[in-house]
Parts: structure tokens; C-alpha cells; sequence
């Protein structure tokens, strides 16, 4: 939603939806007041409002509609202050505790239990002839009225919310079918002769006249209250992680910063930094605020923020920006930005909108109940007006309308989504794959276009040794035992990549050497003696500068790196330049084959990224990719898969950086690399856990198999309660058939459901790993 030059933004926290079709009513609503544009979202629970100016509409104005429309409004309260440097309370994860999530999810938990436990005998006594014993029906009708009266309030509440404003969702045939039941089986068990000694339910499927005063339908009741509660405690579970992205990115944020004051350093809280402080930053220090390097030079790690491997230089004048590592020397920096200015909190703004404003997938039951719902009832009123206008008796008349409603509420309904998504996201865990929840399967089915983070997701994000060239007569153990025994002693990215190599390469014959006069010279490279040889590592000036001028064949390996993207770094001991090092992030060897993948499944495959032209043309020519977009700023990710899906395209999106988490929330299916940042994997709809791009092609295939398996599961359990409609409005419905058709729809939809268990993976599982069918 964009907003107007003038217009005001307002956010709004909805409480008391119990569906998508509870936003869309809040969201028209909110809609038809002038000068008002909202948006709604169920999963997240807020609304987004834009007021134009002059419109005279104020904020307890639209707190007003929302509960004129039946549920409830309030502005969010504002951020907690900092916590300090060590919170004992927070949990394992990091995540500070959410006790009004803990609480709701609590609740309807302690729900399903006591309904679980309360239905489970009633619904066997009902369908086990050899269970009713004598006077069965009473216990049954104490089991099934708690589960009706407690169990089933949520439903009861929602369904008087929706009457009042005249709308009907599904838990409005909930309530109505839980209801009837119960108050059908109250009737026959006092009035009627089910509460007779001895009454049993027989056996038989048969097509035939009843007498309704000696039929009970608790188990019904009972039944269809279980079995949605379940339903929606899946759902809120999955819901439950909502903001979950926002926390891990304010959680990269330094808690607090050294500040230089008359003289002194003193530690603070960063909520107590003002523009124009300078701070000191030690070496492995997290950034705390974004500012100005005023003295000091280093090089910064901003790989948390913009997912690019590759290190930034930074000398006095430069600029940085809070939540990214100093890698090098010690920093003074100038806070320029501080609190909700700087660009963390502007993305995980951006994160917050892209989630709010990606309207989540209605439910499919929902769907269907906008029209299934207002017949079910028009068919029972008209059932009763016929059968009182036959002349056929009140009893007939009202066992005709009470089985239209009961045998239409089918509880198969509960089961249909979470059944199938536990056991497709069981079997995706096995492949690594996770599931977010049952709202991000309709885009797999749509996706055609998949964009490719580059660093972390096609590469592997580490700066790694990928060439050695050397002059004539050198050798290739000699460069790097001398190169790596220097840059042993730094902590520069580049320089860590080199050591790594040099130790790999010399591990046979023992330990790197230890170099002395070690320096380190900003934005050049080292210096210092290794085994008596007196050696420089680092850029082409540098050996310049000290009359070391590369020889031709090395000079050309150098501007052939630069060209392809690649760093070079230049060698040279004893007055003489002797070999150069290429440096690059590698591309992870599964690449190219996830490519191919991805395209058999029918998805043009786009490679973003921030780094240059080149380096990104050089990537996607070595896995196979043509379409590519490079030098991207962090926030701009955002803008780009918006442009391609107002292309017409539907977008998938893969990443692991933080500087992924909102285009992974823009996109119509967002994919987290799960070796990724914890802001990237909340804010995506899939993570992989193993960080193989070869799992999203498997990712996608079995989200689009669980979304099958789901649209079946709601057909067939529409299917068998509709199919028993025309039995019920004529008068012929026998328990026992409405019996069997709950259980035989239910039946079916568990083992369709476990189908998915047999889904097999495209990617060889990994040695020594076991995996179940």
C-alpha cells in the first residue's frame, strides 16, 4: 500500500479474527469511510491504514468501525527500551518471550485436549454397537455437552459476531451443526425415547423413514468440535511466528556502544545514542548505530546486511552502517543515524510491510463456506417449511432440518489441511525442507519465475583460494606457505582465505611458519619476514610502490581476475613480485544441477545480486543463467521483485542474508537457505535446513504435492456429507449413515494424507544419512 504526500499512516492491531474472511470485513469496512485505504492481513493481525489529509477521519474513528464490525482495535504499543547487554530471561533462541502469544496458544491447546479427551469415548460408544451398554447415552450426553458449551466457543462466539452483522463464515456451520446436534439429542433423550434403558444405535446402512425422537447425535457434536479445534491449533501454531522476522533483525543489533565523552569512554545503552556522538568500535565489535568513520581505518564484514562476502575498506570520511562487524583496527565513529532511522530499522520496516502487505491465502474452507454455508441453511429452512406444510408433523419436520444441518458440518473439514500438512511437512524435514504452514502452498502452484540470491544461496558465501598463478621458476607450495604463514597474522576475510588455503596445502609437512615484523598496512595489504625472506601480500600498488613491478604473465592473470569479478592479490618477496592469489566466493558445486532443476519444473531462473556486472555475469554463465539483475542495494531487492511480478510474473524467491528477508516477504513464495541469517529463514514460506539449492526444486515439488492433497481432502469431505444432503431433506437419513459418512470421509482424508509419506527426493541424501519412506 503506498501512501500520498499528506496522507497519514496508521496501524492497528485487529483482534478477534477467526478466518481470512474475518479480514477481507474489516479491511471493506474500513475501506468505504472517505479518504481511507486499508489493508488487513489474518496472519499478521494488523491492519495497514493510510488517511488522506483533510478527511477529518482520526484514529478512534477507525477504531470505532473495526468494532462496529464486530471485533476489536488498538493503536500497537510502543517498543519495549533496550534491554541490557545479558537478559537471563530470554530463551534459548534469543527471542525475547511473547506471553500474550504463549497465552492464546496455551489456551486453545488446554481446548483440544479437554474436547480430545471428552470426545473420544462418545464417538466410540456411537459407532461400537458392543460399547452401548445399558444407559450409555447418558454418559455420552455428559462427555459431549462440555465439549459443545467449552470446546466449541470460540466457534459460538465467532458464529453471534458474524450474525449480528449479518455475514456467515464457517463458524457459523459449526456452531449451527454443533448446536443442533446437541440440542436434537437434548430433545430425544428427555422428550423423546432415546432416553429410554436399553436404547441402542443398530448397525445398519440403511435408506429408510426414522422416528428422530430415538436418534442422538452426540458423537457428531462431539466429533466435528474436536476435530476443527485441531485444525486451528495447527494454524495458530504456524501464525504464532509471524513477527518472528522483525526480532531476529533488531536482535543484530549491538545492545550497547562505547561512547567518548570528555575524554572518556563510557558504555551505554544504544538507545541512549544521539546523532553526533562518536563511538569506539574494537576489532570483532558489532557497528552499534550507522555514522561516519572519523579516525581509524578497517575493514568492515557487512555480510549480515547485504549477504556480499567480499569485506569493505573503510578510512576516515567513510560511512557505516550498525549491525555489520569490524573486522580490522579500531574505529571512531560519528553517529549520524541513530534509533529508528537507521537502516536496520528501515528493513525490518520494510520486512513488516512486505509481509502485511502480501495478503495472505484465503482458506479454502472459507472459500467454499461463502457459498456452501448460506444454502446449507436455505436447505434447512426449506426442509422444515416443506415438511410442515406436507402436514407431516412437527417431529418429522424439525428430524429433517436438524439432519440437513448436522450431516452438512462434516468433520472431515477439521482434518482436511492439518492432517495433510503434518505429514507433508514431516516428510519434508526429512529432506530438509520445512514448511511454514498451509497459507504459502497456492503459490507453488502459480510460481514461474524464481529469483537466485547469488552470495550464500549459488555460492557458497566464503571467500575462498580459487587460482594460484606464478612466475617463471617458482613453486606453487613456496607462494602460499609464504603468503599464508602472513596473512596467518590478519584477520582481513581475504587474508583469512589465503591462511586457510596455505594450512590445507601444508598440512603434511607441518605448521605455517611464524612471521616477525608483522604490519599491517590499510587498504594495501601486510608486510613482515618469513623464514628470513622479507614478503608484501596485497594489491598490485602495493608491490608497485616498493619497486616490484609483476611481469607480464602475471599482470595479465591479474586484469583477467579483476575482469571476471575475482580478487587478485599480488606475492612478492626478496625485491621481486613472484605469483598472484585469486580470491573469490566459489560457487557451490550443486549449482548448476539445482538450475536444471528448477527449469524441468517449468521456472525461469534469475540470479540478484548486489555485487557488479561482472562478477554476476561470471556466476550465472558457470550454473546456467541468463536472466540477471547485479548491482542491487539491500533495499532495493524489495523493488525488484515487485517490478517482475507487476510483469505479470509469480515469484519465487531464494536467500539467506539478512538484506534477502523482505524481498523473501514481498515474494509470491519466499525460500530461505537455512545455512542463512535467522531474519532470512523467519521471513521466508520455506526454509531449506541443509543449504543445497538442489532442495528447491524438492521444495517446490512437495509444496505443490501437499496442496493437491489438500484440495482432494476438502473435496471428498464436502463430497460424502453433500452427497447425504438429499437423504437428509427428504427425511431418510439413519444415524448410522450419517455416522459413516463422517467416518468414512475422515477415514479417506488421513490415508490420502499419508500418501505424501512415499514423495521422494530429486537430491541424493547425503553419505551415512538414513531416510525413511
Amino acid at each position: 500500500m503506498t501512501t500520498a504526500i499528506g496522507e497519514q499512516r496508521v496501524e492497528l492491531e485487529i483482534g478477534g479474527m477467526t478466518c481470512a474472511s474475518c479480514a477481507a470485513r474489516v479491511e471493506k469496512k474500513l475501506n468505504r469511510m472517505e479518504g481511507v485505504t486499508a489493508s488487513v492481513n489474518y496472519a499478521t493481525e494488523k491492519a495497514k491504514v493510510a488517511v488522506a489529509a483533510g478527511s477529518g477521519v482520526e484514529t478512534s474513528d477507525l477504531i470505532a468501525t473495526v468494532e462496529k464490525t464486530g471485533y476489536t482495535a488498538a493503536v500497537p504499543a510502543p517498543p519495549a527500551p533496550a534491554p541490557p547487554p545479558v537478559d537471563a530471561s530470554r530463551d534459548a533462541s534469543g527471542a525475547p518471550a511473547a506471553p500474550q502469544e504463549a497465552d492464546s496458544l496455551a489456551g486453545l491447546r488446554q481446548r483440544l485436549l479437554v474436547s480430545l479427551t471428552l470426545s473420544v469415548p462418545v464417538i466410540l460408544m456411537a459407532m461400537v454397537p458392543a460399547l452401548q451398554f445399558t444407559n450409555w447415552q447418558w454418559l455420552s450426553l455428559t462427555l459431549a455437552a462440555p465439549v459443545v458449551a467449552y470446546g466449541a466457543l470460540p466457534f459460538h462466539r465467532a458464529a453471534w459476531t458474524n450474525l449480528r452483522h449479518g455475514a456467515a463464515t464457517m463458524d457459523t456451520l459449526i456452531s449451527m451443526g454443533t448446536l443442533a446436534a446437541l440440542g436434537w439429542s437434548l430433545w430425544a433423550l428427555f422428550f423423546g425415547t432415546a432416553g429410554m434403558p436399553g436404547m441402542t444405535h443398530p448397525f445398519e446402512l440403511t435408506i429408510a423413514r426414522t422416528d428422530g425422537s430415538g436418534s442422538i447425535y452426540l458423537e457428531a457434536a462431539a466429533g466435528v468440535t474436536t476435530f476443527i479445534l485441531a485444525g486451528r491449533y495447527f494454524e495458530a501454531r504456524s501464525k504464532r511466528k509471524a513477527g518472528a522476522a522483525l526480532r531476529a533483525l533488531m536482535e543484530l543489533g549491538a545492545k550497547d556502544a562505547v561512547v567518548l565523552r570528555d575524554g572518556r569512554e563510557v558504555r551505554v545503552p544504544v538507545a541512549e545514542l544521539s546523532v553526533g556522538d562518536h563511538f569506539v568500535v574494537r576489532p570483532g565489535e558489532t557497528i552499534a548505530t550507522d555514522g561516519r568513520v572519523v579516525d581509524g581505518a578497517s575493514a568492515v564484514d557487512a555480510s549480515m546486511l547485504t549477504g556480499e562476502s567480499v569485506p569493505v575498506e573503510v578510512s576516515p570520511g567513510d560511512t557505516v552502517t550498525g549491525a555489520t562487524v569490524n573486522a580490522g583496527g579500531r574505529l571512531v565513529v560519528e553517529a549520524t543515524r541513530v534509533g529508528s532511522d537507521t537502516q536496520l530499522a528501515r528493513m525490518a520496516r520494510l520486512v513488516e510491510d512486505a509481509q502485511n502487505g502480501k495478503a495472505a491465502a484465503q482458506r479454502l474452507a472459507d472459500r467454499i463456506s461463502a457459498v456452501f454455508v448460506p444454502v446449507v441453511i436455505a436447505l434447512a429452512v426449506g426442509t422444515l417449511g416443506y415438511w410442515l406444510g406436507s402436514g407431516a408433523g412437527a417431529v418429522a419436520a424439525f428430524t429433517a432440518a436438524v439432519a440437513v444441518l448436522i450431516i452438512a458440518c462434516p468433520c472431515a473439514l477439521g482434518l482436511a489441511t492439518p492432517t495433510a500438512l503434518m505429514v507433508g511437512t514431516g516428510r519434508g524435514a526429512q529432506l530438509g525442507i520445512l514448511l511454514k504452514g498451509p497459507e504459502v502452498l497456492e503459490s507453488t502452484r502459480r510460481v514461474d519465475t524464481i529469483v537466485l540470491d547469488k552470495t550464500g544461496t549459488v555460492t557458497t558465501g566464503v571467500m575462498t583460494l580459487t587460482g594460484v598463478h606464478l612466475a617463471d621458476g617458482e613453486t606453487r607450495q613456496e607462494a602460499l606457505r609464504l603468503a599464508g604463514a602472513l596473512e596467518h597474522a590478519s584477520e582481513h576475510p581475504i587474508a583469512r582465505a589465503i591462511a586457510t588455503a596455505a594450512e590445507t596445502e601444508t598440512a603434511r609437512g607441518g605448521a605455517l611458519p611464524a612471521p616477525q615484523d608483522f604490519t599491517n598496512l590499510p587498504g594495501l595489504g601486510v608486510r613482515g619476514v618469513v623464514d628470513g625472506h622479507t614478503v608484501l601480500v596485497g594489491r598490485r600498488r602495493l608491490l608497485r610502490e616498493q619497486g616490484q613491478e609483476l611481469p607480464p604473465e602475471l599482470a595479465a592473470a591479474t586484469s583477467e581476475a579483476e575482469a571476471a569479478g575475482r580478487t587478485a592479490v599480488a606475492v612478492g618477496w626478496d625485491g621481486r613480485a613472484r605469483a598472484v592469489l585469486v580470491v573469490s566466493d566459489a560457487v557451490k558445486p550443486t549449482s548448476a544441477e539445482a538450475v536444471r532443476g528448477l527449469r524441468a519444473l517449468g521456472l525461469t531462473p534469475v540470479l540478484l545480486t548486489g555485487d557488479n556486472e561482472a562478477v554476476a555475469r561470471a556466476v550465472a554463465a558457470e550454473v546456467g543463467i541468463e536472466e540477471v539483475i547485479a548491482g542491487v542495494l539491500p533495499e532495493d531487492k524489495v523493488a525488484v521483485i515487485t517490478r517482475l511480478r507487476s510483469e505479470g510474473r509469480t515469484v519465487a524467491m531464494v536467500g539467506d542474508g539478512i538484506n534477502d528477508a523482505a524481498a523473501l516477504a514481498t515474494a509470491d513464495l519466499g525460500l530461505a537457505m537455512g545455512t542463512g541469517t535467522d531474519a532470512a529463514i523467519e521471513a521466508g514460506d520455506l526454509t531449506l535446513v541443509r543449504g543445497d539449492l538442489r532442495t528447491a526444486a524438492d521444495a517446490i515439488r512437495l509444496a505443490r504435492a501437499t496442496l493437491n492433497t489438500i484440495r482432494a481432502n476438502l473435496f471428498w469431505a464436502f463430497g460424502y456429507n453433500v452427497a447425504a444432503l438429499p437423504l437428509a431433506a427428504a427425511g431418510l437419513l439413519n444415524p448410522m449413515i450419517a455416522g459413516a459418512a463422517m467416518a468414512f470421509s475422515s477415514v479417506f482424508v488421513v490415508g490420502n494424507s499419508l500418501r505424501l509419506r512415499r514423495f521422494r527426493s530429486l537430491v541424493p541424501a547425503p553419505a551415512g544419512a538414513r531416510t525413511r519412506p
